[in-house]
């Protein structure tokens, strides 16, 4: 399985996902800068890989400060300074996705671990301990799908064609996937007869990166144009719908890539069950519904060019935003690692993470 995330002698090396499925080419962030704006720019993408890169980022930034304040001795002055500097950067590189919070709570995981380092053991204990975290943050994820998995496939009836919209597999995590990773397990204990993968305007990550994954397993896909969904699924042909989450509020509303809401709706209408798939840091519990969720909205050209080419009247105008909300009242379930979360969800999600 391609592995869309690497730590290679002190650099992060990121899958440029921006280019697949044609061409195979990584990345290199050699600071928290770099990293910012791999992030930014969509070089990688899907919360929990953003998440496990921030928290890397956060490792480069202190590794940087090693360097730049290491040989002055670990003095209050000196130590003050190296945390102000580790601040920065952790605000700098959460500032890249505001939607995911998979990066803010990574970052602030790492940072966190950092700065009770740093007063304890230096500023060179500090970037081992930065390091050390966002390994622990990328091991932990890789688990974590396993178990979602493993949890979502008791949901899949044998024989079922399920759909599935943007891309929430091995590129999207650090390895195996949420929503795919249902998939995958389900495939493996025989129950997935089709998959339907929503190409998923305007960054085709369906297209691109989910046919890709499932085509490289040798799970059977059927590529859809967005708006086909509602058609296939009058059809008959849609059993089950699995998609990722970049946040969940504390009442179950979840936010996904813009189209998960007219699915979710879809679902409802032809009595189908929507299941969201997202490990237990994506939950925000701080937020008491979706409509506190910060919405990223990306630039216009996204809409009016497409490979860089203009497909629209020049000058019209156009709304982008990255992502939509799905009220809880239309998630079936929600599973995770600790279990599968089905509604009432506010008491159950409550319980589940106390």
């Amino acid at each position: 399985m391609v592995q869309a995330i690497k730590w290679e002698r002190g650099v992060l090396t990121l899958l440029d996902q921006r280019i697949l499925p044609h061409e195979v080419r990584y990345v290199s962030c050699a600071d928290h800068r770099q990293t910012a704006q791999a992030i930014k720019d969509m070089v990688v993408r899907g919360a929990p890989a953003i998440g496990i890169s921030g928290g890397y980022g956060l490792a480069l930034a202190a590794k940087e400060a090693a360097g730049k304040f290491g040989s002055a001795g670990d003095t209050p002055e000196v130590l003050a300074a190296a945390e102000r500097f580790l601040r920065e950067a952790a605000s700098l590189l959460v500032s890249a996705r505001p939607t995911a919070v998979n990066l803010s709570w990574a970052v602030e995981r790492v940072l966190d671990k950092t700065v009770s380092a740093l007063k304890l053991s230096g500023v060179a204990g500090a970037a081992q301990a930065a390091l050390e975290e966002a390994r622990s943050i990328e091991l932990e994820d890789v688990e974590a799908n396993r178990k979602i998995g493993e949890n979502g496939a008791v949901l899949i009836k044998p024989g079922s064609s399920i759909m599935t919209h943007c891309n929430a597999g091995a590129l999207a995590t650090g390895g195996w996937g949420t929503a795919l990773g249902v998939i995958r397990q389900a495939w493996a204990e025989n129950k997935v007869k089709m998959v339907y993968a929503n190409e998923t305007r305007p960054w085709l990550q369906g297209a691109r990166l989910t046919a890709w994954e499932l085509m490289e397993d040798g799970i059977p896909v059927t590529l859809l144009a967005d708006s086909a969904a509602g058609y296939v699924m009058f059809l008959g042909k849609v059993d089950a719908v699995v998609v990722g989450a970049d946040r969940i509020a504390a009442n179950g509303d979840v936010a996904n890539k813009i189209g998960t809401y007219t699915l979710a709706c879809l679902c409802k209408h032809h009595s189908i069950p929507f299941y969201v798939a997202a490990p237990v840091s994506t939950f925000d519990l701080s937020l008491a519904t979706g409509r506190e969720i910060q919405i990223e909205e990306r630039s216009e050209k996204e809409i009016v060019e497409f490979m860089g080419k203009p497909v629209a009247p020049q000058g019209v105008r156009a709304f982008n935003p990255s992502f939509d909300i799905t009220p809880g009242e239309l998630v079936s379930a929600i599973i995770t690692e600790k279990g599968t979360v089905f509604p009432p969800l506010e008491q159950n999600i409550a319980a589940m993470i106390k």
